[in-house]
């Protein structure tokens, strides 16, 4: 008997891990087919340079501070990196960018994800930017950035950095932009001025500070 209810216990836990996975995969759907039209219906074009990951890239208005630029942001609010890695094929693959420029991280090490898991994670989508994109495409990652709001995840933030720094300076077709240090003020805090008043999201001027940085590193 006591057999039995072990048994019934790991089934009442495997069935929920699944039913979450399938809750997790419905919220981000809507945003997926939504950046998907925008594909069919050529607003987004082939070849373009493409945004991805979290609110920090869904709230850059691209076309504002690239306005030269052949550029499509394809950020869904909230996403984690191992989101894009699950919705690569669907809505950067179909692009075919030369120039894949991802923002994620954040959100990883403030729902509990170790530096270790934000590390994996990340290899997992520059395992797909290799495999699934043209040989010459070259990946870019925005280091983790320091916020107000989290500033007390700000070593393992940095740690996760740090491990990803390593991965790119290893790997031509992998740039690491560092954004943490031109954030931080005199006293080694975040610049209050780089950020909404939520003390999470970008101001003007962060986004001012990050298009700077991507345009001097990228060429843009």
């Amino acid at each position: 008997m006591k057999h039995v209810s072990t048994i019934l216990m790991l089934l009442f836990f495997a069935s929920a891990a699944v039913a979450q996975d399938a809750k997790k995969a419905d919220r981000w759907e809507p945003s997926i087919v939504a950046l998907e039209k925008k594909i069919t219906d050529g607003s987004s074009k082939p070849g373009s340079v493409v945004f991805v990951g979290s609110s920090s890239i869904k709230l850059w208005d691209l076309p504002k501070w690239f306005p030269e630029g052949n550029v499509v942001n394809n950020g869904f609010g909230g996403s984690q990196i191992s989101d894009s890695v699950q919705y690569f094929d669907r809505i950067v693959t179909p692009l075919r960018p030369p120039l894949v420029i991802m923002y994620a991280g954040d959100n990883d090490v403030s729902g509990g994800k170790s530096p270790d898991i934000v590390h994996r994670d990340f290899l997992q989508f520059a395992e797909k930017v290799k495999q699934h994109l043209p040989p010459e495409t070259k990946l870019a990652f925005i280091a983790i950035k320091p916020s107000i709001k989290r500033w007390n995840l700000s070593e393992k933030m940095n740690e996760a950095n740090q491990m990803i720094a390593k991965e790119c300076e290893a790997d031509d077709r992998l740039i690491y932009l560092d954004i943490w240090k031109p954030m931080l003020g005199e006293d080694g805090k975040p610049k209050p001025e780089l950020f909404a008043k939520d003390g999470l999201h970008l101001s003007d001027e962060g986004y001012k500070l990050w298009t700077s940085i991507v345009k001097s590193e990228l060429n843009l």
